[in-house]
This record gives C-alpha cells, structure tokens and sequence, in this order.
C-alpha cells in the first residue's frame, strides 16, 4: 500500500522544494493536486519539458515519488466549448503524468447535479475520446463522486464506473465525502469490492445531523453543499469502520491524507494524520 500526501496545503511551495519537504514530513508518495504552476484548477496544464525534468530530479534526490495526479476539469460540461477544451487539457496532462513515470491518475466527475443527465452525456462523450489515450500511455484512472456533482451517491458511482467496463478505471473512496455519498462507510466499500483502488483521508462533519441544523446555511433551502477536510478525530466519520472494514477487504492501493483546513498548522497536521494512519493500518494482517 502506498501512503501519500496531497500537498495543497504547501501549494506556494516550489515544485523543486515540494519532495523535500514532503520527506520531511515522513512521506514518500504525492499525490498532486491542482496548482498555478502544474496543472491549475479547470484550465490547461502550465508545466513545460524543462520543468517536468527539473522536477523529476527533484523527487529523485529526495527519494519521493508521485502515487498520483489529480487534475480537475469540465470534461461532463455541460458547457459543450468548456467540454471541448476539457478533453484538451487532459490530453496534455496524461502526457505530463506519463513523463513523470506515474501511472495513476484521479479525478472527479465535474458535472452539474441540475443538469445530471445532460452532464452524463457529455461525461461518456469525453471518455470516448480519452480512453483510448489512457490505455495508450497505460495510465490508470480513479474516479470519485463528489458533493454538487452529477453524482454523488457512492454507490450509484460505483455503478457508473462499472459501466465504464475498463480494467483501468476503477473507484476512490474519499471519506470526508462520506456524508455526502449515503454515509455508508462498510456498505459502499464492500458494494465497491476490488473495484476500490484509491482512498482519500480527512474527516468531516455529518450535514445532515440535528434535524439538518449542523450547520444553518441562508438563504433557506440553498442548494449549497458543505463539508470540511480535517484531522481524523476533528469530525464525524467512524474511523473504526473505516480502517477495519478496509482491512477486512485487503485494502491495498493508495490512501492518500487530503487535509484542507489547517494552513495554519499544516505540517503538525501532515506528520500527525501519517502518525495516525501507520498506528491504524497495523493492524491489518495482510501487510504484516
């Protein structure tokens, strides 16, 4: 099993200091994640040649490698312009990945719930053209629903990338979106099964406790989604449930700390969900 960090929170630190610093931090895996200077939120990839050597060397002398790349783009529109350059972007950024030598990528669906079917049309569409370039460079692809997504059930998701019928595309359960995907840790991973590749780990609260007043959001019935990215413990999420039920099932892809909160404390943070995480997965037999 690979345990990563996605280094949001040291965003402004330099592609060339960022595996140093991760090391630090007793890392040895990245999963990176949108940034200015790489592959920025919903917009073409920055990074050059120069810069991918540069930052391949990098990770080489810090003895850290990339688990993952996690661009997010438009590629479910339902903008049809948007769509297109979507599929432009991740053209080129499959290429990036496969330069770094990674062979994983993660993303989400980035559609619009109020246009759900719509989205998933332009979805499928844009994965008719990617596929074939994915099984090309043999990168793999991990998929999440997520909160104001066309979907965001875990297991109507899990459904969805079945459908997809392709040995590379497979699952990411992110927890701190659990609330949001039917709060069903145990049945959404076992639903799941092998097709469950990619974790993401940070905590959250329940939205929809207290009658649905966890947290009061105005106007009145906005359609607005809420969650938090923190400390395992800061939150709501059974986190006995989640590590023994991974367990059970032999997990064994990536599981990546996907803390958010914290700027403030970001490397107290890091060091302590690593600490947490190790003290967890002891337990599992398989990786004894």
């Amino acid at each position: 099993m690979k345990l990563a960090i996605d280094p949001y929170m040291f965003r402004t630190t330099s592609l060339q200091e960022l595996p140093g610093l991760v090391a630090d931090l007793g890392y040895q895996y990245i999963e990176l994640s949108p940034r200015h200077d790489f592959i920025p939120f919903f917009l073409h990839p920055r990074i050059d040649t120069a810069g991918i050597q540069s930052f391949k060397k990098a990770l080489s002398a810090a003895d850290v490698e990339i688990s993952s790349v996690l661009p997010l783009f438009r590629w479910s529109g339902p903008d049809e312009d948007e769509r297109e350059a979507a599929v432009r972007y991740w053209k080129r950024s499959i290429q990036i990945t496969a330069e770094l030598g990674c062979n994983v990528m993660n993303s989400e669906f980035n559609g619009r719930p109020e246009k759900s079917s719509l989205s998933e049309t332009m979805f499928w569409r844009s994965l008719e053209e990617l596929l074939p370039i994915f099984e090309r460079e043999g990168v793999e692809l991990r998929l999440e629903p997520h909160p104001d997504d066309f979907i965001e059930d875990g297991k109507l998701a899990v459904d969805l990338i079945r459908g997809i019928n392709s040995p590379l595309v497979s699952f990411l359960y992110c927890a701190p979106h659990t609330f949001h995907q039917g709060g069903d840790i145990r049945g959404i991973m076992e639903y799941a099964g092998e097709l469950m590749t990619h974790l993401h780990v940070a905590d959250s609260y329940d939205f929809r406790a207290s009658s649905g007043l966890r947290y009061i959001i105005n106007p009145p019935g906005s359609t607005a989604r809420i969650h938090q990215h923190l400390d395992i413990g800061q939150g709501e999420i059974n986190w006995d449930e989640f590590f023994s039920t991974l367990g059970l099932l032999r997990f064994d892809g990536i599981m990546t700390v996907c803390v958010f909160a914290w700027e403030d404390r970001a490397r107290e943070s890091s060091v302590f969900m690593r600490e947490e995480i190790e003290r967890r997965i002891s337990a599992w037999s398989h990786l004894n």
